[in-house]
């Protein structure tokens, strides 16, 4: 028998970073599922304004998938006008239509919220996003009432959630009531804080969920 191809994941970075920076920010992982699972990042569609965060990694520019005010983004508020959040979905079915077939979604920070919307829209049958789980790392659902309606009913897409029972970015929380929105998400706890951890313990839980899917190839 052939041996099965690696799933590819569309990888979607966090606010303020780049595909460039995620890609520098997952080589740990990347070398851990290599032979399993390979990933494909893309930036934002939308630049943050010149001098709104300064870029000690020299990003030109970080990038937002939306805003909750103008130009600036935080995942705890309520924003009662978000921007930018529909040019973002067009970029994923974008990349998913240009640069696949992919198998899933590996999201980070907000990242992983956009791609909580993602599975919402798949889950109620949206052809522009042809996936079949998503891993979301330090994950959140969007407070932005506009934004209500990707959670009021179960997701039902198979997500792996990583929690970081120390990040001070995302509160832990935050990524355990994203997996609340979903049926029967899988979720791994670590001591760590606001990054993609890739030691033994979250080696085995990605290699055991992706397996699942591997299966099916």
């Amino acid at each position: 028998m052939a041996e099965a191809r690696p799933l590819r994941l569309l990888a979607l970075h966090g606010y303020r970073q780049s595909a460039r920076r995620l890609r520098q920010r997952t080589g740990a992982l990347r070398k851990a599922l290599r032979g399993r699972a390979e990933l494909v990042a893309i930036d934002a569609p939308h630049p943050l304004p010149a001098g709104a965060e300064d870029d000690p990694d020299g990003d030109d520019p970080p990038r937002g998938w939306w805003f909750s005010g103008p130009g600036t983004f935080e995942a705890g508020e309520a924003a009662a006008a978000p921007a930018g959040l529909e040019e973002s979905l067009s970029a994923v079915a974008a990349a998913l239509a240009e640069h696949g077939p992919f198998d899933g979604l590996l999201g980070f920070s907000q990242g992983a919220a956009l791609a909580a919307m993602v599975c919402a829209l798949r889950a109620r049958g949206d052809p522009r996003f042809p996936v079949a789980f998503a891993v979301l790392v330090a994950g959140f659902a969007s407070r932005a009432p506009a934004h209500g309606h990707f959670y009021r009913e179960p997701i039902a897409l198979p997500t792996l959630h990583i929690v970081g029972d120390t990040d001070a970015v995302i509160a832990a929380p935050l990524s355990r009531e994203l997996a609340q929105c979903f049926v029967e998400p899988v979720v791994l706890t670590h001591p760590g804080g606001h990054f993609i951890p890739a030691a033994a313990a979250q080696k085995k839980a990605y290699l055991e969920f992706l397996e699942r899917f591997s299966e099916l190839l």
